[in-house]
């Protein structure tokens, strides 16, 4: 089910899609493949929005900072400088979280009109990145399919093809609230990493640090607390499909997020400046990723994509509540 959501300035017109499935709902706008709402219930029952988000577009064009639910690329987290090296040619992209660029530059793919196309319990969102967009090398032909499963779990499959090497790092931005309102730094966090990516002052990485002994321990579930914005090596590496590598419990509520993915890290953002309306620590994100800085850094799994090879990611939100 879709309806008009709102309409930017050149009369573009954005829609809002509803999905649901086993007790969920999920809103998702064709402005930024943005995941708007995701109401799930509690141990009780009570359904709740667990997801942080705006409920007019205009609010999403004058605060995009944040990057409430979007769909960020084309390469997702930092890449240190505003530039990278492929093949002996040096690009240089927009530096619009100075010095370095963030999540795709100043009009990345969360800043986009996508084409929606339903799907078996889904949407298909789909657009063309065109060569130099950005900065980007390559014309990228990218689609995310969003599908509620049976189960009510909320699976994003990323898929991308490109005409010249590029490097590609796709993920989804939602903030997490599973009391649905006030501060979720008591939610409890197990991860399945054994490392992350320690950073310097620029929040670039400076290598691969054990997490044992240290505030980055969440292979045993603990209260996150807050002053996270780091990257977690994930103890599988890169999957073909999807394995559940973190889980996101509230106490107050009952309710339990788990993320499945195929992807060798995740991002943990505990929302330290989301900015207006909001307070610090409302929402924590966990964002499925390659990791920063890997187009600069060869020792990380490697984000080039060629002609003739398929960029595929697929993560799995699940939603229980004990």
């Amino acid at each position: 089910m879709s309806e008009h959501f709102g309409t930017l300035s050149d009369g573009t017109a954005v829609h809002r899609w509803t999905l649901e499935r086993a007790g969920v709902r999920v809103r998702v706008l064709s402005y930024g493949g943005i995941v708007q709402s995701v109401e799930v219930p509690d141990r009780r029952g009570r359904t709740a929005d667990v997801v942080l988000g705006f409920a007019r577009l205009e609010d999403y064009l004058t605060r995009p900072e944040p990057f409430l639910g979007a769909l960020v690329g084309r390469y997702a987290n930092r890449i240190a400088h505003a530039r990278f090296a492929l093949d002996g040619v040096t690009y240089p992209l927009a530096p619009n979280n100075a010095p370095n660029s963030l999540h795709g530059g100043e009009r990345g793919f969360d800043k986009r009109v996508w084409e929606v196309e339903p799907v078996e319990h889904g949407l298909r969102l789909s657009r063309v990145s065109p060569d130099g967009e950005e900065g980007f090398p390559g014309r990228l032909e990218v689609s995310a399919t969003y599908t509620l499963e049976a189960s009510g779990a909320l699976r994003i499959a990323y898929e991308a093809v490109t005409d010249a090497p590029t490097v590609v790092n796709l993920t989804n931005h939602s903030y997490f609230n599973l009391a649905g309102s006030g501060n979720a730094g008591g939610h409890e966090l197990r991860l399945a990493a054994s490392r992350y990516t320690p950073v310097d002052a620029d929040l670039i990485p400076t290598g691969v640090a054990e997490v044992a002994g240290s505030r980055f321990d969440f292979r045993t579930a603990r209260g996150i607390g807050s002053g996270y914005d780091h990257n977690f090596v994930l103890d599988k590496g890169v999957t073909d499909t999807p394995v559940e590598v973190a889980e996101l419990y509230d106490p107050a509520s009952g309710r339990v997020l788990t993320v499945a993915t195929t992807e060798p890290g995740v991002q943990l953002y505990t929302g330290d400046h989301l900015g207006e309306p909001f307070a610090p620590g409302d929402g924590v994100a966990l964002e499925t990723q390659h990791f920063p800085d890997s187009p600069n850094r060869p020792e990380f799994p490697a984000t080039v994509l060629r002609p003739g090879e398929v960029y595929r990611s697929e993560t799995v939100y699940g939603f229980s509540a004990r």
